[in-house]
């Protein structure tokens, strides 16, 4: 069974799958509906408002509901679909923690390579603000709800929305292509995409939700999305902040430039650097079928391969 087949082990009335998409997506479809009919100067003034707010603070309240959101997508998954969490995570026997260290090393490394790069051609912007006790709580918080975070993104997107569509639809590019821009719509309503350009920022969420789609659907499973998206989110919260970001935080570095995202830093991830992240995975795990795993149908499996968990 390929990764889509996996949501063939639970019950799947549409009910169901309305029931737990309205309840775990609410908070995101209530921000895109906010961003969408709110004053541009509420908006403004809702920002400055959580720019008062400590930073740490602020930080917790970012991500303490994300952490009470997947637990309930855990409970939906397995009580109301009748599903293993595994089947949601993966086709293994087991989830392959190797692979999620990986896919964190390979973007932690690319991430902080590249801001050194640019730090060391023009760090005029840069301003160096590390304080040990402020880093040292921040960092805490980090690694203790970024995972919640990263994991209710992934587990909603590329893994509860891209089974349960790719079975109504019987296909796998269809999912593929929703999924991202559902992806990309999530974030319509962080302060970035107000300073820099609602369509600049959505190619590069939706390029991002590519991205982890592709590995998704090619590794037949969650792990390499999983250890990707954690090892971003916590980049950007401990290597370097600005004011005009989704995440305050007392990070190492603070960017102090204009908030601005030229062609180059758009272009440069999405249509090189991620393309040659995924030949490097495909390499590594020796992907291939492309086309059936990217574009192929989906079919029932015979009952004998799966049963619902009763």
């Amino acid at each position: 069974m390929n990764y889509i087949q996996q949501a063939y082990k639970g019950q799947r009335e549409l009910w169901m799958f309305i029931l737990t998409t309205f309840l775990i997506a609410g908070i995101f479809i209530g921000n895109f509906i906010y961003y969408f009919i709110a004053d541009p100067a509420d908006l403004d003034m809702a920002y400055e408002l959580m720019k008062k707010i400590p930073a740490n603070i602020s930080l917790v309240m970012n991500l303490l509901p994300f952490a009470f959101l997947l637990g309930l997508l855990f409970v939906l998954v397995k009580y109301v679909h009748q599903r293993s969490i595994l089947s949601l995570t993966t086709t293994r026997s087991k989830v392959d923690f190797k692979r999620v260290l990986f896919s964190f090393l390979m973007i932690s490394f690319y991430t902080i390579g590249s801001f050194f790069v640019m730090y060391s051609i023009d760090s005029s912007n840069i301003i160096f603000q590390f304080n040990p006790v402020k880093f040292a709580v921040l960092f805490i918080i980090s690694i203790l709800l970024f995972p919640f975070q990263i994991a209710l993104e992934e587990y909603l997107f590329r893994g509860y929305l891209m089974q349960q569509v790719g079975i109504l639809v019987k296909n796998k590019w269809f999912p593929l292509i929703l999924t991202s821009v559902l992806f990309g719509i999530a974030h319509s309503a962080n302060p970035e995409v107000a300073a820099i350009g609602f369509w600049q920022m959505m190619i590069f969420y939706i390029g991002t939700g590519l991205l982890l789609g592709i590995m998704t659907l090619m590794d037949e499973g969650l792990e390499l999305a999983l250890g990707f998206h954690l090892g971003n989110n916590l980049l950007a919260s401990l290597l370097v902040t600005a004011d005009w970001t989704a995440l305050q935080t007392d990070a190492i570095f603070k960017d102090t430039s204009e908030p601005e995202l030229g062609a180059i830093q758009i272009i440069l991830p999405v249509l090189i650097v991620y393309p040659l992240m995924l030949f490097i995975l495909s390499k590594k795990y020796g992907w291939s079928n492309w086309k059936d795993k990217l574009f192929g149908k989906v079919t029932e499996p015979p009952k004998e391969d799966y049963k619902i968990i009763e």
